[in-house]
């Protein structure tokens, strides 16, 4: 556990993690994460940003959607209610304002 914390604090420091390309399946089993869009920014772990190019994506919430299930960093479930999911997320207009609100759910994207 150790190794993987100084791994993640390595790697977000000298900008080595993943990207974020995001396929949304269809069946909650076939997830990585279950993820529920909240109304309102207050209510997110995670402040994201749907970007138009894969090279633009990170896991600071800068999430590329892919075409197919095997291009994907992370495959995503989205649910119908709060309490079903891992991660809450709330999609933001602004690059500039995506990122974590709650860092403790950082390692579901890594």
């Amino acid at each position: 556990m150790k190794k993987f914390i100084i791994l993640v604090f390595f790697a977000s420091i000298f900008g080595l993690a993943n990207a974020q390309k995001v396929y949304s399946v269809k069946y909650e089993s076939q997830a990585d994460i279950k993820v529920y869009v909240v109304n309102y920014e207050s209510q997110a772990d995670l402040k994201v940003y749907k970007v138009s190019y894969e090279s633009q994506a990170s896991s600071h919430g800068k999430w590329y959607f892919v075409d197919y299930e095997s291009q994907a960093d992370k495959k995503v479930y989205f649910v119908s209610y709060e309490s079903q999911a891992d991660l809450k997320i709330y999609f933001v207009d602004y690059e500039s304002q995506a990122g974590w609100v709650n860092k403790s759910k950082q390692h579901l994207l890594y």
